[in-house]
């Protein structure tokens, strides 16, 4: 069986680096800093006090106060997202055959913020149950992805990756490969959270998995510092519109790039942990590279998963090293992670958005908050540290793992 092209022809973020994909674009490119105090809620007691917040958001904006009320905060991103990228791919269209035009979206944790607020109302009751109609319509993860189709009419497969940070990549991976198989002709895709609330952040204190650094916020996310310490929590939404490239043609579509090829693992190893030689991120790289008959040099970038923790940094390092080889030194790698934070079951959407760019570009966007060499890490690879590098990216690679071990990876190439 002949396997169908897959491209990108729409894209649509909302970020805590900035609220379009445009604007997002432009802030990877200069640097910026996503990290600033808490304003959700009161983290004076917390252990970490700031995050990636999206900043400028009204969701009154985007829905009628009716409307908004019956979803949590991960769907409205969603929805805002998709919009963006709907728009940008003209997809609004009589002639599109809707049977054929699937969703299928990631969020690693769904409504927590609706979760808490509903049990905690609960917990300082008298007992009697008084709960939301839309509590369990608001919370469950899938939800997103129905609204999506609901809005907009789309009836082709419809669901939601759960992965952890790695679920957008694997909602990716999944479109892509029911559009090559000929199931859908376009896929809405990409992923949405928002866990910056009281449980999000106790939660990731508890694991000791967020930086602390709570007297210099802005440089806490510090991917390959010797000095870092943790990731930092964000939240927001990637939204990729993936298409057969016949399709895609036919309707005169304006198209970003092919994705080539994707990969899934486990590491099979920790809960949490990374495998120390990082072999789920070697074998997870190489399916990719396979699944795109691609080789080793015909990469130039790779958008690392690059959290910022004290293990992951190393192991991810230590794979693309055995994966690449001598060729490792002639990547440019990067973890936008530095500007954006961790939005987990999202990470790898605006990642995705962050490769394409690049490789429509030609420009690398960089790892900033880097001062301190970490001895552990090879010194002569090109971490794009603290500024943008210009350079012909044919391909690149899109790294997102999670907890679980689970890992993804998807490769973008010129068209």
């Amino acid at each position: 069986m002949e396997l169908k092209r897959v491209v990108v022809t729409g894209v649509g973020a909302l970020t805590p680096i900035g609220n379009t994909a445009s604007e997002y674009w432009t802030a990877l490119l200069n640097g910026v800093s996503g990290a600033a105090p808490i304003t959700h809620f009161d983290a004076s007691l917390f252990k970490t006090q700031f995050a990636c917040e999206v900043k400028g958001y009204d969701p009154d904006n985007h829905f009628d106060r009716k409307e908004g009320r019956k979803l949590d905060k991960f769907s409205q991103y969603a929805m805002v997202a998709v919009e963006e990228a709907v728009q940008d791919a003209g997809l609004l269209s009589d002639k599109l055959n809707h049977d054929r035009v699937g969703v299928i979206w990631g969020s690693g944790i769904g409504g927590l913020l609706t979760f808490q607020e509903e049990c905690m109302a609960f917990a300082l009751g008298d007992g009697t149950p008084r709960f939301n109609p839309f509590f369990i319509p608001k919370m469950i993860a899938d939800i997103a992805s129905g609204h999506i189709s609901i809005k907009y009419g789309f009836r082709g497969p419809n669901f939601t990756t759960v992965s952890a940070c790695a679920s957008a990549t694997n909602a990716l991976i999944d479109a892509f490969n029911y559009i090559r198989l000929g199931k859908a002709d376009v896929i809405v895709t990409g992923g949405s959270e928002a866990a910056v609330c009281e449980a999000g952040i106790g939660g990731f204190n508890a694991l000791k998995a967020l930086s602390t650094n709570n007297e210099n916020y802005k440089t806490a996310s510090r991917p390959f510092d010797a000095t870092r310490d943790g990731f930092v929590l964000g939240e927001g939404a990637g939204a990729l519109i993936i298409e057969e490239y016949e399709h895609a043609k036919a309707r005169g579509a304006k198209i970003y790039c092919e994705l080539a090829g994707g990969g899934l693992s486990a590491d099979a190893y920790h809960m949490t942990a990374p495998h120390p030689e990082g072999l789920g991120a070697q074998n997870v790289m190489v399916t990719a590279l396979q699944d795109a008959g691609l080789s080793t040099a015909d990469i130039d970038y790779i958008n690392v998963h690059g959290t910022s923790t004290p293990l992951g940094d190393v192991a991810e390092t230590r794979a693309i090293q055995h994966v690449f080889g001598e060729h490792a030194y002639n990547l440019n790698i990067s973890s936008t992670k530095s500007m954006t934070g961790h939005l987990l079951g999202a990470a790898g959407a605006i990642e995705a958005i962050a490769c394409i760019m690049s490789v429509v570009h030609d420009i690398v966007p960089p790892t900033i908050n880097h001062v301190n060499p970490d001895p552990e890490l090879d010194a002569k690879l090109n971490f794009t540290f603290n500024q943008a590098q210009k350079r012909i990216v044919r391909a690149a690679i899109s790294n997102t793992f999670g907890f679980g071990g689970h890992n993804t990876s998807a490769i973008f190439k010129k068209i």
